[in-house]
């Protein structure tokens, strides 16, 4: 029995693969560039696109069930053919599916839900992660966060829980035609965010917050187009209600407590520090 893991090198894929290989499974993993994809030994690591249905022929064949992701490239632009690459899955007999950040009204989702193939969206929360690529730098090198609205509430969840969240459907089965939203196991602000990885590191970082005019001059000045400057502040300044309310999901679906902010920031602390 084989699973296929699509986006295989992202930050959650490259994980789901790793829960797969633990729970004893054969995995094939997916990815554009097979030669940079320094994946676990043992996985099969096939070439491909999603935005190339051509460039897939044999990559479902033997596969019992697939962990997908709904974009295509590195600036998540949607799938060109979901339809169809649901299609090729469902002609090689793919029994089973998860879709990390599945939406209800998307062509790949759509497509699942009329295709026979048990399928589970999963609705992750604000990922851990983000800390990496918004602060690491800033925080090695000035000791310094800055960013608006200090007191925003988030139930940010850690990306191993959503990868052993994946990996436990596509396994174990029985979670079809749900939509499991992922958070960790508290809501905390971004101070105590602040609070939480400086303790990690061993090391002051001052927390600067900033007006949403601040705001939106930094992102601009970070590289960040209109579209995304103005997203950032609708989505951190009228955070919806699903992103700061804690849901068991985690432990409902692998029977383990979801990971808090302080298990992260101390898994990664060494790169935050100069």
């Amino acid at each position: 029995m084989t699973f296929l893991v699509t986006g295989a090198t992202g930050t959650v894929g490259r994980l789901v693969v790793e829960e797969l290989l633990a729970a004893g499974q054969q995995v094939r993993a997916l990815t554009r560039n097979p030669a940079k994809a320094a994946l676990p030994e043992g996985v099969e690591v096939v070439a491909g696109d999603l935005a190339r249905l051509d460039s897939l022929a044999g990559v479902f064949d033997g596969v019992e069930a697939a962990h997908f992701i709904n974009f295509a490239g590195d600036d998540y632009t949607p799938l060109p053919d979901g339809a169809g690459l649901v299609r090729l899955a469902a002609e090689a007999g793919v029994r089973r599916a998860t879709v990390l950040g599945g939406r209800a009204d998307g062509e790949l989702e759509q497509a699942l839900a009329a295709s026979g193939i048990e399928w589970t969206l999963l609705h992750p929360v604000e990922f851990m992660s983000n800390t990496l690529r918004w602060w690491a730098h800033t925080v090695r090198t000035e000791g310094v966060i800055k960013e608006p609205f200090g007191d925003r509430l988030s139930a940010l969840v850690h990306e191993r829980d959503i990868a052993a969240v994946a990996a436990t459907v596509l396994v174990e089965g029985g979670h079809g035609g749900r939509t499991y939203t992922l958070t960790g196991p508290e809501a905390i602000t971004l101070r105590e965010k602040v609070a939480i990885l400086a303790a990690s590191i061993g090391s002051d970082v001052r927390f600067v917050e900033l007006t949403v005019d601040e705001a939106r001059a930094k992102w601009r000045d970070d590289g960040m187009g209109e579209e995304t400057v103005e997203f950032l502040v609708s989505a951190l300044g009228n955070t919806p209600e699903e992103g700061y309310t804690v849901v068991p999901t985690v432990r409902e679906v692998t029977g383990r407590d979801a990971r808090g902010f302080a298990q992260w920031a101390s898994e990664n602390a060494a790169a935050f520090q100069p």
